[in-house]
């Protein structure tokens, strides 16, 4: 019985042994196949990918070219960027790693949030930048630590640095980093770090800016690192951009634009201590971390003006300075701004980010008069000595147009008229031309379309005529319609830049100069009329215009006599304005509130000063809006005066001289001890 047990399991066990014994033969059998399959017959396949995988294509973006201004200094350029990045397959612990990283240099709470997120998402080998925007010091901390900041490393890169900030960058924009929308399928565009134009100068020239990009092999193993890295092509370096801007001028013009009636004092000036002691809490915060405080002359704090003005070469169209204030700071944009900054700039009621200068289109008031005295010129309506009474309004039908001089001008020819800037004078042209007369004279002069200037968003302003109201509002053209445009109210609408390019086109002897912004090959003499094609006025004609405005300033009643400046101060000539943004209400008049100062900062008068110089010889002509600044002869015109005439003190052809002779010192510092002229003077 014992014998026959025995061989039963001896038998089981036998079965079983050649059971697995045949599974694992089956196996091995399978393996093999497999390694056949793959070693021999997939063998030319796995061989070209493995040759693929030994050596990728890297590509090298490539540096962008720099903006210069005229005289070669760089607005926008490229900066060494060192960054800090941390690879998690070389530390044991990334969080206690960032935490040593802390406490060597600053590294804030989202950036470590940030950091731990992405090394997850990431093969343990890829680098993950920490912070970047180092400077030297504190990358010399980084590496005097680096033994006990496992996984750390130092690397360099280029980013865009714009030295100037907010005084050029409605000029030359900013980059930032490629959206969705604006990838093309170039591979360029998909590279981490790399930033294309989003405005200004940046966006319209950034194809020619951007270069081409390089490439070289890298040898990487089967998952992917780069084991070593080889020479290759490092790409052709983008295009400079030179521009017709001087950037010293630039920065006159913003500081004196934002400056407007008040002064600029250091923050620890005891009046600026004075100023800020009664003033809100929010002001208070506001100037924390700023050097400077701008106070009136009543000792208060104020807010810089909001505004643009253009300065342009009569002769050639180039632009000298293009500013519009407030603006911002572009460097932020090129590593990704915050949400909390954006939208504090969306919010701020002064709009920062518009380009007023070529994107605000304002009623030109006054300034617009010389073009109605043009109008009536040329058509044959009216002389220099055509004489009318001004009683302080005119009656046209059932309705009163009033003069801003409420007692009347008295009798005035065209000199006096504008001069004085009468309403009246200007209504009594208007009734015998009419609305077709002025909107084709306004074409010829610059106003009711694009320039076609270098910058994105140029607006066109408006002309109105019979044919465009029938056109847009499907009524009919009315008389009074034409007594407001002939006084620059109304539907029509301007630029700063049409107003400097009409104030140009006024007193080169009547050329169509187009303004421009980049620097264009020397044609030789940079004469108009041998680069622009005529406007067709009567030289005669202009000359009577230039000659009032000239009075404006230099006369003993013209509404701009308050910056007449001295004997020894260049003569310049110009035109008040002051362009109602809005109409008193009744009730508003009945409570006594009609004067700018009663009334809310976006329910006040826009003020204008459109001028030139030297009288004698015209060189450069400029354009000035302060938004909600009130009258023209005391906001803009002192602002335009000191602009102009800081253009023509540092003309290289007058040897960079002042006041017969005296050697040049800073604008800047000049603009601050002086304070601008503040005279009072009529209405424009």
């Amino acid at each position: 019985m014992l014998k026959s047990s025995e061989q039963d399991v001896q038998k089981v066990f036998t079965r079983r042994a050649l059971v697995l014994a045949g599974a694992k033969l089956s196996l091995v059998g399978a393996l093999a196949a497999r390694l056949y399959y793959l070693q021999v017959v997939e063998a030319e396949k796995f061989e070209l990918l493995s040759r693929d995988n030994q050596f990728n294509l890297e590509l090298l973006p490539p540096i962008r070219g720099r903006i210069l201004d005229r005289n070669g200094t760089p607005l926008a350029d490229n900066q060494d960027n060192f960054r800090v990045e941390i690879v998690r397959e070389q530390t044991d612990d990334v969080a206690l790693t960032l935490d040593k990283l802390a406490s060597i240099i600053e590294v804030q709470e989202w950036d470590v949030r940030r950091v731990l997120k992405d090394v997850k998402r990431k093969r343990a080998f890829v680098p993950v930048t920490v912070v970047e925007n180092l400077s030297r010091e504190e990358i010399a901390r980084v590496a005097v630590n680096a033994p006990y900041l496992p996984g750390i490393r130092i690397e360099v890169g280029r980013s865009r640095r714009y030295p100037f900030g907010e005084a050029a960058v409605h000029v030359t924009g900013y980059v930032a980093a490629v959206s969705e929308s604006e990838l093309t399928g170039d591979p360029v565009l998909e590279l981490p770090d790399f930033r294309i134009g989003k405005n200004g100068i940046e966006k319209s020239h950034d194809k020619a800016m951007r270069g081409t990009a390089g490439q070289r092999q890298v040898e990487v193993n089967a998952i992917g690192r780069i084991i070593r890295k080889l020479p290759g092509d490092e790409g052709q370096p983008g295009e400079d951009v030179r521009l017709t801007i001087d950037v010293q001028l630039q920065r006159f013009a913003n500081e004196r634009l934002s400056r407007g009636q008040a002064n600029r004092l250091p923050t620890d000036d005891p009046r600026a201590q004075a100023a800020l002691g009664q003033a809100s809490a929010d002001v208070v915060e506001a100037h924390i971390d700023r050097a400077t405080v701008l106070v009136d002359d009543d000792g208060a704090v104020v807010e810089p003006e909001s505004g643009a003005a253009v300065v342009i070469d009569v002769h050639s169209g180039e632009l000298l300075a293009l500013s519009s204030v407030p603006g911002y700071d572009p460097n932020p944009f090129n590593h990704g701004l915050s949400a909390k900054d954006w939208e504090r700039l969306l919010s701020n009621p002064r709009a920062p980010l518009n380009n007023k200068a070529v994107t605000g289109q304002y009623p030109p008031g006054s300034t617009f008069k010389m073009l109605t005295c043009l109008a009536a010129l040329d058509a044959g309506l009216a002389s220099a000595d055509t004489r009318f009474f001004c009683p302080g309004h005119l009656e046209l039908g059932d309705t009163r147009f009033h003069c801003w001089k409420r007692p009347g001008h008295g009798w005035l020819d065209m000199k006096a008229a504008l001069a004085q800037s009468c309403d009246v004078y200007m209504y009594e042209l208007g009734k015998r031309m009419g609305i077709d007369k002025i909107h084709a004279m306004g074409k010829r002069l610059g106003l009711g379309g694009k320039l076609g200037i270098d910058l994105p968003g140029e607006r066109e302003g408006l002309m109105p005529s019979r044919d465009w109201k029938l056109a847009t509002r499907g009524v009919p053209w009315q008389q009074g319609e034409t007594l407001v445009s002939s006084i620059g109210q109304g539907f029509v609408l301007t630029t700063p830049l049409q107003l400097a390019t009409m104030t140009a086109r006024m007193v080169n002897g009547g050329f169509k100069v187009k303004p421009t912004l980049v620097k264009r090959p020397a044609t030789g003499g940079g004469d108009a009329a041998a680069t622009f094609e005529s406007t067709g006025l009567d030289p005669r004609h202009l000359e009577e215009i230039r000659l009032a405005m000239s009075e404006v300033v230099n006369g003993d009643r013209g509404t701009a006599r308050g910056v007449q400046g001295s004997e020894d101060d260049v003569k310049i000539g110009g035109k008040t304005g002051t362009a109602q943004v809005r109409r008193i209400t009744m009730a508003e008049r009945l409570a006594g509130i009609t004067k700018n100062e009663d009334r809310p900062w976006a329910h006040r008068d826009h003020a204008l000063f459109v001028g030139f110089g030297p009288v004698e010889a015209p060189r450069y002509a400029v354009a000035t809006v302060v938004e909600h600044g009130g009258g023209g002869s005391t906001m803009a015109a002192p602002i335009a005066s000191d602009i102009l005439r800081e253009a023509i003190r540092i003309d290289p052809l007058r040897g960079g001289l002042t006041r017969r002779g005296t050697p040049a010192g800073d604008p800047l510092q000049e603009a601050d001890q002086q304070g601008g002229s503040r005279d009072s003077a009529d209405r424009g």
